[in-house]
């Protein structure tokens, strides 16, 4: 079923909304789910959740891509539940993705006094507009999928060390772009 039939079902407050939302994108959502809490249970927790959220959120939000619109509300959802349930422990996969971002992200505190999080979302979405396909590819599966750098190096035949090199070299142009725009980053 199309992204438009299922918003049309939505707004029809018809429960099928749900099945077909499942059947579409229930594997999207599992796999960003999975990337960041590697634990079944949470996982369908989390997209259950998600189903809640979006049953209560459309009418009145009709989003321009559901996809997308998902995926962003399970990857919070995901990375909310992983961090109650790892509020004492640290370096865990999720740490290590997010602290990645630190250097070249500015904080959400000083985000605000800065720079409305709308603005740095469209310089991000620029950059990686400019960027050439394999690695803008490699950017959003490593920072918004949460694909590891060991599933990565495998799928685009490198070595692990080569991928983390290439992961650290995206965040330093990234950095380097943002600073550019006037962003004040670490």
């Amino acid at each position: 079923m199309e992204e438009k039939a299922i918003l049309g079902l939505y707004f029809a407050r018809e429960e099928q909304a749900i099945r077909e939302t499942d059947r579409k994108f229930g594997n999207l959502c599992r796999r960003i789910a999975w990337n960041i809490l590697g634990c079944r249970e949470d996982v369908e927790e989390c997209v259950n959740d998600t189903w809640l959220a979006v049953w209560n959120r459309i009418p009145p939000e009709r989003p321009d891509c559901l996809g997308a619109y998902l995926g962003r509300i399970v990857r919070n959802l995901a990375v909310s539940r992983y961090r109650k349930k790892h509020t004492q422990k640290r370096y865990m996969p999720i740490e290590v993705l997010l602290s990645e971002l630190e250097e070249c992200i500015p904080d959400s505190k000083r985000l605000e006094d800065e720079i409305d999080g709308r603005l740095l979302t469209a310089y991000i979405r620029d950059w990686l507009d400019a960027l050439p396909k394999e690695d803008r590819v490699l950017f959003v599966r490593r920072y918004w999928y949460g694909d590891s750098v060991q599933t990565l190096a495998a799928e685009f035949f490198r070595s692990g060390a080569q991928m983390a090199q290439k992961m650290l070299s995206l965040r330093r142009k990234l950095k380097i772009y943002l600073e550019a725009k006037g962003v004040e980053v670490p």
